[in-house]
């Protein structure tokens, strides 16, 4: 894949920016790195004054940014997805990437929408938007002051995809967010009918873990397809079983 289309179907996601301004900022921060795509996970209304100002030459990427409802109508038919985020706790993934290893990852998959999400400026991404994505990437900071704008983040990690991005011979295509929870859902409910869960919020857990993984993967749809055939057949086994 070339390294343009790798940049071309990056989609940088920001999910409910408080200022005008930093938007505009990350519109700089995108263009300068060859990026394009913008999104908005807001019902907010902005100054657009406050945007154009700070993205002067790069107001065409706001111009032609797509509001979305929730980060679920914007993740949807991404193959792959990362939250930004250097906030750890029980509810969040523990594996993080660095901005390098996130370009690397990237240039790695197949064709197919990517999209890092960027979230508040005072509070970042809630756990629910975390585990939304396939992955989290951490930008390394002082303990002293870890803090940084939402646009200066925007630009240290596209700054990476820019400098790292190369082609790579992929063939297969990954599957969808979308079509990634329709097997994860498949998966759920044969485990559901064989009695598989007995905990308390396991059933909760194990639809995480399989969702965390399956994004990692990268499926194709033959993979996906394989898999949904493994869990029904584990069904249909366990069934017969106890009727005998």
């Amino acid at each position: 894949m070339k390294e343009t289309q790798n940049l071309d179907r990056i989609q940088i996601i920001l999910v409910s920016p408080q200022d005008g301004a930093n938007i505009g900022s990350v519109c700089r921060a995108m263009k300068t790195m060859g990026l394009k795509r913008l999104a908005l996970v807001s019902a907010n209304e902005y100054d657009e004054i406050r945007i154009r100002k700070l993205a002067l030459k790069s107001i065409d990427i706001y111009e032609n940014a797509i509001y979305y409802d929730t980060l679920h109508e914007a993740l949807s038919t991404s193959i792959y997805s990362v939250g930004a985020t250097r906030r750890r706790g029980k509810y969040r993934k523990a594996d993080s990437l660095s901005p390098e290893q996130l370009a690397d990852k990237i240039s790695s998959l197949g064709n197919g929408l990517v999209s890092i999400v960027f979230g508040r400026e005072q509070s970042g991404l809630t756990d629910d938007e975390v585990n939304a994505c396939s992955q989290i990437v951490t930008i390394a900071t002082s303990d002293e002051f870890p803090s940084l704008n939402l646009s200066q983040a925007v630009q240290i990690i596209t700054y990476s995809l820019y400098n790292k991005l190369k082609p790579w011979p992929v063939e297969n295509t990954p599957i969808t967010k979308e079509r990634i929870t329709e097997g994860v859902n498949k998966s759920i409910s044969n485990l559901e009918n064989i009695g598989y869960f007995k905990q308390k919020y396991e059933k909760q857990w194990t639809t995480v873990l399989l969702k965390d993984v399956f994004e990692r993967a990268s499926l194709t749809e033959s993979e996906i397809q394989r898999l949904e055939k493994l869990f029904d057949k584990m069904s249909k086994i366990a069934k017969y079983k106890k009727l005998k």
